[in-house]
């Protein structure tokens, strides 16, 4: 199945503003929509799918690394400490250039991992070809434009063409791209194409929702406001009442 038109295309955000006790239905068509938590330019999709298999090939970053650049980043915390006005000398500070290098490590440790390390023995021939959703898989991450936390909820929904993934592993896939430097809607796509380059299905479906720091701490400060974003391929973007199937399925 061809998807490049749908990997450019495939992708909408709105954000709620409420109590965010109820869902949307995010329709898969339309214009992206999906800069809407304070950012000036919408996100730049390449029109062209990626080469198949890329997904094997992702990590940019050792526990080795890791170790060795743990003093700079140390260092580079002491200095924005002193920008902040504090003395990193102090008794309660002492030790906060380290935790919060470590603490940002682990917050991006998506980078230390790739795709195939979790999905080359979980794949598995049956011969199933109806959806199978996970729902309200709890997800923290980092936005690349502040630095602070954007946490919420993904649903993944998929239809099987003869090969289906351990259930826990579509959680690890939200995992790795989650925890490392993103924005909600290039999130939500990276699940989507994973999951489609690793299986080839007849279609995926992935809705995330989101409350983001940035928007609640800062800025516009609205505490309510919930951003929803969603890519669909195949069969969830094609056929109507299949979408409609899966959010129906996910609001439930």
């Amino acid at each position: 199945m061809d998807y490049a038109k749908q990997l450019a295309e495939g992708s909408k955000a709105v954000v709620l503003s409420g109590t965010g006790s109820g869902r949307l239905p995010v329709s898969a068509g339309g214009e992206t929509g999906g800069w809407l938590n304070g950012h000036s330019e919408p996100p730049q999709w390449s029109a062209q799918p990626r080469a198949a298999g890329q997904w094997k090939e992702e990590r940019t970053r050792s526990t080795e690394d890791n170790q060795m650049n743990l003093p700079s980043l140390q260092a580079a915390y002491s200095t924005i400490l002193r920008g902040l006005g504090e003395d990193p000398g102090r008794q309660g500070l002492l030790r906060t250039p380290w935790r919060a290098a470590t603490a940002m490590q682990f917050f991006t440790k998506g980078y230390q991992e790739k795709i195939s390390d979790i999905l080359n023995d979980a794949i598995f021939d049956e011969d199933h070809d109806e959806m199978v959703i996970v729902k309200d898989i709890d997800m923290f991450s980092m936005c690349e434009h502040h630095l602070v936390p954007f946490i919420g909820k993904v649903s993944i929904g998929y239809i099987p063409n003869r090969k289906v993934i351990g259930v826990s592993k579509l959680a690890r896939i939200v995992e790795i791209y989650s925890r490392r430097l993103q924005v909600q809607e290039r999130l939500t796509k990276q699940i989507a194409v994973a999951i489609t380059e690793a299986l080839q299905p007849a279609g995926v479906g992935v809705v995330v929702e989101a409350t983001h720091m940035c928007m609640v701490m800062r800025g516009v400060q609205k505490m309510n406001s919930k951003t929803v974003t969603s890519t669909m391929l195949g069969v969830f973007r094609e056929d109507p009442k299949t979408r409609e199937e899966f959010l129906t399925l996910i609001r439930n």
